[in-house]
C-alpha cells in the first residue's frame, strides 16, 4: 500500500540516511507560496546534510513516501487536501483521496517504510481547555508507539497547553531531549520555561542517544527538541496575548477540531505582522537540517 520513491528506496536499501517529512504543514500550516518554498528549502537542507528527504502524503488514494517536485507543488497549491491523522489513512486510501499527513500519520508511515528519523515544526499535544473539551492530539499516543523513531521538532505548538503536553509525554514514556537547550521549546518561542532532564550538544551526541534507545529496546520515540534561533524567536508574552485573542475568536466563530490549529496559526501570523510565519519557516528548515545530520550520523554507526 506504500509507494516509495525510487531514490528513497535506494537509500534505505543501501543503509543511507533518510528523513521523513510531514505534509500537513505544506497543505494546511503555511500559506501559498511560503508553503512550497519552505518544503523545498527543507528538502534541500536534508540533502545538504548528506541524507535523502521523504515527504509523506496520500495522492489519489496512494500513500506516497517521497514526492517529486511537481507533486510537492500539487500538495502546496491544491487547497483540497484532507488533513489526515493515522486513523484517517485507510479512508483516504479506500476512497482514492488526496490527504496531507499529520505527525501521527507520518510517524506510522515512516516506521512502516523503515525510516527511523522524522522532522517537523511543532508537535501536537494537549489543547488548552482539554479538561472540558478532551481535545488531545493523536501525536502523543503515536509517539509512544513509534519505537526507536527520532523526531526532530521545536517542541510543541505554542497554541497548546505546553505544561500539560510535556506531562503527557512523560506519562507515555516518550524521551524528550533538548538540543543545545535545557528548557522545552514552544514552537516560535525559544523557551516555554519548562526544564528538561536531558540535553545533547551535537548531531553525533544525539545519534548516540537514539542508538542507545534502540539497542536497549525501549518503547516510544525520542523527541529531539531544537529551539528556534534567538534572532527569529517571538517574545513569550507577546505570543500569549495574541493567542488569547485568537482563542476567543475561535470560540466565537465556532471553530473546533482539526480546524483550530490552522485558524490560530493564521491569526498569530496576522497579529504579529508576519513574524510568527517567518519564525515558523526558519525553524522548520532548521529542524530538517538537524534531522539530516542526525540520520547521517546514525547511518555511519
Amino acid at each position: 500500500m506504500l509507494a516509495i520513491l525510487p531514490e528513497v528506496a535506494d537509500a534505505l536499501s543501501e543503509g543511507r540516511g533518510v528523513v521523513a517529512l510531514e505534509s500537513t504543514l505544506i497543505a494546511h500550516g503555511l500559506p501559498w507560496p511560503d508553503n512550497l518554498e519552505t518544503a523545498r528549502a527543507s528538502q534541500a537542507a536534508i540533502r545538504e546534510a548528506g541524507a535523502v528527504p521523504a515527504t509523506v502524503a496520500v495522492v489519489g488514494g496512494v500513500v506516497r513516501v517521497g514526492l517529486l517536485d511537481d507533486e510537492l507543488e500539487h500538495v502546496a497549491r491544491s487547497g483540497h487536501f484532507l488533513k489526515a491523522s493515522r486513523r484517517d489513512l485507510s479512508t483516504a486510501v479506500a476512497k482514492g483521496l488526496d490527504a496531507a499527513t499529520t505527525v501521527s500519520a507520518t510517524l506510522w508511515v515512516a516506521k512502516k517504510a523503515g525510516i527511523g528519523v522524522m522532522a517537523t515544526g511543532g508537535l501536537g499535544g494537549v489543547h488548552r481547555g482539554a479538561a472540558t473539551t478532551f481535545d488531545i492530539s493523536t501525536d502523543l499516543d503515536e509517539l509512544a508507539r513509534a519505537d526507536g523513531m527520532a523526531v526532530v521538532c521545536s517542541g510543541v505548538k505554542s497554541i497548546l497547553d505546553v505544561p500539560a503536553t510535556l506531562d503527557a509525554l512523560e506519562t507515555r514514556g516518550v524521551a524528550v531531549v533538548g538540543y543545545r537547550t535545557g528548557t522545552f521549546p514552544a514552537f516560535t518561542t525559544a523557551s516555554s520555561g519548562l526544564p528538561l532532564d536531558a540535553r545533547v550538544e551535537s548531531p553525533t551526541e544525539a545519534a548516540r542517544l537514539v542508538r542507545s534507545h534502540r539497542e536497549l529496546g525501549l518503547p516510544g520515540a525520542v523527541v529531539l527538541a531544537q529551539p528556534v534561533a534567538d534572532r527569529d524567536a517571538l517574545d513569550r508574552d507577546e505570543m500569549e496575548a495574541a493567542l488569547a485573542q485568537g482563542l476567543e475568536l475561535a470560540r466565537s466563530h465556532g471553530v473546533a477540531g482539526k480546524a483550530v490549529t490552522p485558524f490560530l496559526l493564521d491569526h498569530l501570523r496576522k497579529a504579529t505582522g508576519g513574524r510568527s510565519l517567518a519564525a515558523n519557516r526558519v525553524l522548520i528548515v532548521a529542524n530538517a537540517r538537524l534531522a539530516g545530520e542526525v540520520t547521517v550520523s546514525l547511518a555511519r554507526g
